[in-house]
């Protein structure tokens, strides 16, 4: 008998145990395989690492209690594991890309929603759902036509066809469709007004916060609550009009919800933290922090509602790192740090109050009042500066605000930096919750969530993406 033999037929048989395989031992409980009625995939856009771990700073120093996203892995809750986010065109994925990997299956070029290297053109993964008989939707903190929800949702040549993608959504009739972009549907286009033909198509439009908290119909709702993106939570929380007109992201998911859980075949929403990216491009700290908190309060109401429903998928992601920020200084880290409590605004929203001809003295008081930082003369004459020297290529900066030098003055106040400006190739988190989250490996590709989510609810198997 050989020493494999001995320990699996002596020593385990002896202690009275079972030989267990691989297989055996990391099977899950029988509870967890249950079909998934619902799902809710829950993406941060462009959510480092850093940005996960600082939120989470922030919420038990400002608050006392950990993130509902952390306090999942504390307890053990979710399934855990890293996706490589990589696009067909490059290491570092657009969300485009990204998106489109989840929601068609395959990995495209950078820009392309759901169309392939070679012109190939996936069915979206909402279409499949709407197909099966599923309610559908999407609910997201910019336009609703940006990359991240139309990959789930449409087939086009580039992302930036966005009223292009506002009429093919007209034509889908998906449930749920909320979040930024009236500039897409409403006048400004370009070939005119497409929401008088959404109200002849039968669609609830609502436009602020009232109007959405208190519609009960059953008819598919499109909510556009800002021209492009909606304000940063920071600013939202910090102005009455926008706390009062502007839903959150989680009263936008808790909404979607209530109009699609009673539904007898279930549904698929899709929810965004699309501000979580802008915030990494702009270096802006403020934005930053207050909106993965906002995406948080997301996760919460997905996971209470998963908990209670015992039928619902859960999915917590991004869909690929940016600017890299962490917390540095040592010494001094603790006590900078906080000084994010005293925040009221964005960098973005600073910066807007300013321009070339502000004094030293209007940019010390605004910075004061607005963020609690007390700068120098140098540093706010430094500042004035670069607002006509803004570096080429920075995404999200039409008004041309000097985002780098602010982003660098801040750092010896808040002990925040960054690496760059741009998206990067980290492998990054993914959690899942509820049934078919025993699917989730410690390592997978992004194109592999397509199927896992197909799989979890048990879909007909010619939907399912050939490798």
């Amino acid at each position: 008998m050989n020493r494999r033999s001995l320990l699996k037929g002596g020593l385990l048989a002896g202690l009275g145990l079972p030989f267990l395989s691989a297989g055996d031992v990391l099977a899950k409980p029988a509870g967890l395989r249950k079909k998934a009625k619902n799902i809710i995939m829950l993406v941060s856009d462009g959510m480092s690492q850093g940005t996960l771990n600082m939120a989470d700073l922030y919420a038990q120093r400002a608050f006392g209690k950990t993130s509902t996203w952390m306090q999942l892995y504390r307890d053990a809750k979710v399934t855990r594991g890293l996706m490589d986010t990589a696009s067909a065109s490059s290491m570092v994925t657009d969300s485009a890309a990204a998106s489109s990997s989840w929601g068609g299956g395959m990995r495209v070029n950078n820009g392309s929603l759901n169309v392939g290297p070679n012109g190939e053109k996936p069915q979206p993964i909402l279409q499949k759902f709407k197909e099966t008989g599923k309610k559908v939707g999407c609910v997201t903190t910019v336009p609703i036509t940006h990359a991240t929800p139309a990959g789930f949702c449409v087939n086009i040549n580039s992302r930036n066809g966005m009223e292009e993608i506002a009429e093919m959504y007209l034509n889908l009739k998906f449930d749920v469709m909320m979040g930024g972009g009236a500039d897409y549907f409403g006048p400004k286009r370009k070939n005119g007004s497409l929401l008088p033909k959404y109200l002849t198509q039968g669609f609830k439009i609502v436009e602020n916060k009232a109007e959405m908290t208190g519609y009960k119909g059953n008819a598919p709702v499109l909510g556009i609550f800002a021209p492009d993106g909606l304000p940063y939570e920071i600013d939202r929380k910090n102005t009455p009009q926008l706390l009062k007109d502007v839903p959150s992201l989680a009263e936008m998911t808790s909404k979607a919800i209530s109009l699609m859980k009673d539904h007898k075949d279930g549904f698929v929403l899709q929810v965004e933290g699309g501000r979580v990216d802008w915030a990494a491009h702009g270096n802006d700290i403020g934005g930053l922090i207050f909106d993965q908190l906002a995406f948080d309060e997301a996760v919460a109401i997905a996971i209470d509602f998963a908990e209670k429903d015992g039928e619902t998928l859960v999915i917590i992601t991004t869909d690929h790192a940016n600017a890299n920020p962490g917390l540095f200084s040592g010494s001094k880290a603790d006590k900078n740090f906080d000084s994010l409590q005293l925040f009221k605004h964005s960098n973005q929203w600073v910066l807007n109050q300013l321009n070339r001809t502000s004094s030293p003295a209007q940019v010390i008081e605004l910075i004061k009042s607005g963020q609690g930082m007390l700068i120098t003369d140098a540093e706010a004459k430094n500042l004035l500066t670069h607002f006509s020297d803004i570096q080429e290529g920075q995404l999200y900066n039409d008004e041309k605000l000097p985002f780098y030098e602010m982003a660098k003055m801040q750092f010896k106040h808040t002990s925040v930096g960054w690496a760059g400006m741009d998206h990067a190739a980290d492998f990054v988190e993914i959690a899942m919750f509820g049934p078919g989250s025993e699917q989730l490996r410690p390592l997978i590709k992004n194109t592999e969530v397509h199927n896992m989510m197909l799989h979890a609810a048990e879909v007909a198997e010619h939907y399912l993406v050939k490798a």
